[in-house]
């Protein structure tokens, strides 16, 4: 059922090395490999057959869902379009990801859209790596695009993670908050070669007391080019805060460029951005311990982006 490279991709993007406990659903070239359901996580295929439905029971604690995709098909572009529905009071952390691996000289690629609805009072982890392999020179490609809906008081925490060998990215984030919901996104990307990523976010504090953060980490190697668009819009009276650092190497470019846009007299929205290189006193103190040069600057990146 699960071949070598598949067990090799499961374990970078899912950190899985055998069929995890609890709740999961593995899709592998745009079909159902295995899944499994609990007694408060159910998972079905939606109406049109493009995707599936999560749902997690009200009032569920320390549980959670394994949903990853791999890819080895050649000239296969597998988009799949994916619901969650946490009940109130729940919290359940959700991993997901995606990793490709391509063989030949035809593209493959995968574009996840996953809408979460976060109940009253309810808490979602979710942590999403996407990471392609193989020596085909056939471009790799991965779109995702997730849609956030936090009710009264729900918090949302998101990691979201390139980990490299994808050679163009595009990615949306869109969210609404509503009153003392709290959203946290970080986001960290690492593109080498000739590979480009963009990110395009867009943040609504609808509700009072609402807050958002989030949080770019970018590094570019080779000729790679990144570029981060994030818009926060305050409705309410709420709190918003956009950083985003990036690291060039070689002739990396990155293109930067927060928005604040506040339509109420008590919101407080603020923005942090820097882009530079690694900075040469770094460089030399890690490689005084012993370190190559490579090593120091791997050090250095690895550190940025955790």
């Amino acid at each position: 059922m699960l071949d070598a490279i598949d067990r090799a991709l499961l374990k970078t993007v899912a950190e899985l090395e055998e069929l995890p406990k609890g709740a999961y659903n593995i899709r592998k070239n745009g079909k159902l490999l295995d899944r499994h359901v609990s007694a408060n996580i159910n998972i079905e295929t939606n109406e049109d057959e493009s995707g599936i439905i999560v749902k997690i029971k009200p009032g569920t604690k320390n549980e959670s869902v394994h949903i990853p995709v791999i890819l080895s098909q050649a000239g296969l572009y597998d988009v799949v379009q994916n619901a969650f529905i946490i009940g109130d009071d729940a919290e359940v952390t959700i991993v997901a990801g995606c990793g490709i691996h391509c063989g030949s000289s035809e593209p493959e690629g995968h574009a996840g859209i996953h809408e979460f609805r976060v109940g009253k009072r309810a808490k979602v982890t979710y942590v999403e790596k996407h990471y392609a392999s193989g020596d085909g020179k056939g471009r790799r490609s991965l779109n995702p695009t997730t849609k956030v809906f936090l009710a009264e008081g729900a918090k949302a925490e998101m990691e979201l993670t390139q980990i490299g060998g994808v050679d163009e990215a595009d990615r949306l984030n869109e969210a609404v908050l509503g009153p003392d919901s709290l959203l946290l996104i970080t986001e960290r990307v690492l593109t080498d070669g000739e590979q480009t990523a963009v990110s395009r976010n867009n943040i609504v504090l609808k509700g009072a007391g609402s807050r958002a953060n989030m949080i770019s980490r970018s590094v570019m190697k080779g000729n790679s080019k990144q570029t981060f668009y994030a818009m926060m819009d305050a409705q309410n009276k709420c709190f918003g805060h956009i950083e985003c650092d990036a690291i060039i190497m070689d002739n990396g470019t990155n293109e930067t460029m927060p928005s604040l846009k506040a339509g109420h007299p008590d919101a407080e929205l603020t923005h942090e951005a820097s882009i530079g290189k690694i900075a040469n006193d770094q460089l030399t103190k890690l490689m005084s311990l012993g370190l190559t040069y490579d090593q120091a600057v791997n050090r250095i990146i690895q550190g940025f982006l955790k």
